[in-house]
């Protein structure tokens, strides 16, 4: 059986660990990856979209990155407990007329014991920002540590 590290029961500093290592992975934009984090048969709510197994996921992050470009991501925990964990994000990124949006919201997440995350329930809202507005300027991928996170940046 596959293994994803930090395993629950999480505490802060795992629940911290987590969330980092998800932002992380999905600032890759590489679908493939990204669905490993997940169980085989995960369910997920994203918007209005529905996807459930980790290939319908792998699916959904194709046609997202196609869709979003340029995108940056900054995840930070809002809560956890012993399988789950809340967290808020924003990211930027781009359509191909070349607007700007950030896009804000919240997730929920629940792991299983393998530390594969099994449900994943999305909120989601588009801000359209004009260029100048962006906060993000990292070399496409993982955000460096030093970058401030989203209480940092106000947001």
């Amino acid at each position: 059986m596959e293994s994803r590290p930090p395993l629950p029961p999480f505490t802060r500093e795992t629940a911290i660990q987590k969330v980092r290592m998800a932002e992380d992975a999905w600032n890759t934009r590489d679908p493939a990856r990204v669905a490993l984090a997940y169980t085989v048969d995960t369910r997920w709510r994203n918007r209005a979209e529905f996807p459930q197994g980790r290939e319908q996921v792998r699916g959904f992050l194709e046609r997202k990155w196609a869709r979003e470009l340029d995108y940056r991501l900054i995840k930070e925990l809002w809560a956890f407990g012993e399988d789950r964990i809340a967290v808020r994000f924003a990211y930027e990124w781009h359509d191909d007329s070349g607007q700007w949006y950030r896009s804000y919201g919240n997730e929920n997440w629940q792991f299983d014991a393998h530390g594969l995350m099994a449900v994943r329930h999305a909120s989601i809202n588009d801000l359209p920002i004009a260029e100048t507005e962006r906060k993000y300027f990292w070399p496409l991928g993982r955000r460096p540590d030093d970058h401030p996170g989203l209480s940092e940046l106000g947001l």
